[in-house]
């Protein structure tokens, strides 16, 4: 009987990849709200939008069409890592393996690098933006008539889907990993035995 070789972690990651993508068009990966609702910042890089006065949500056509990538490189990300998964001895295996499982973690390191850049950006111009908890905020506005400043309450966090994708880009490097076990021991396994004929 012929026992077929899986990569649970790289199914694992798949699937987890797979959740990531669908529940990030519903949940930001980080979320900042300014005020109570007066503005709020859904930010992640499948879905990025932006909320005023706690109405209608709208985009900017250039994150719109970054997060259409994003979308497309998750979904090809998840199916390619599934069927490398199922079928990991196959001689393609490696190529689809490498194809997938940087994928996950680039777009975690991208996606926290570019918060941080926008954070130290906004403190340049006197905006202590927090990543996470609350603040009071002073806007860079002046009334010069009078001298006063404008504040308000910021609050910043990261949502569920963040952490996942930090688990599917944990179990993506594992599955990297678990790989060359797999190669090794298809390379320590000995060859078939075979029955000599019998002739009669």
């Amino acid at each position: 009987m012929i026992v077929r070789k899986i990569n649970w972690f790289g199914m694992a990651a798949g699937i987890i990849t797979l959740i990531v993508l669908v529940i990030s068009f519903y949940i930001p990966w980080w979320q900042l709200t300014i005020g109570q609702n007066l503005i709020k910042v859904n930010a992640s890089p499948v879905n990025t939008n932006f909320g005023l006065f706690g109405g209608a949500q709208f985009t900017i056509p250039l994150i719109w069409a970054l997060n259409i990538i994003s979308i497309l490189t998750f979904t090809a990300c998840g199916l390619v890592m599934l069927i490398y998964s199922v079928n990991p001895k196959k001689s393609y295996s490696k190529h689809l393996l490498g194809f997938s499982y940087r994928k996950p973690l680039y777009a975690v390191v991208s996606f926290i690098v570019g918060l941080v850049v926008i954070v130290i950006i906004a403190g340049f111009f006197g905006m202590h933006i927090p990543l996470t908890g609350s603040a009071t905020v002073s806007l860079p506005i002046q009334l010069i008539s009078s001298g006063l400043s404008i504040s308000a309450l910021v609050s910043g966090g990261f949502q569920l889907p963040f952490y996942l994708a930090i688990a599917a880009a944990a179990l993506c490097i594992t599955a990297r990993l678990f790989h060359t076990h797999i190669a090794k021991t298809e390379t320590l396994s000995p060859p078939p035995e075979t029955t000599p004929a019998v002739n009669i």
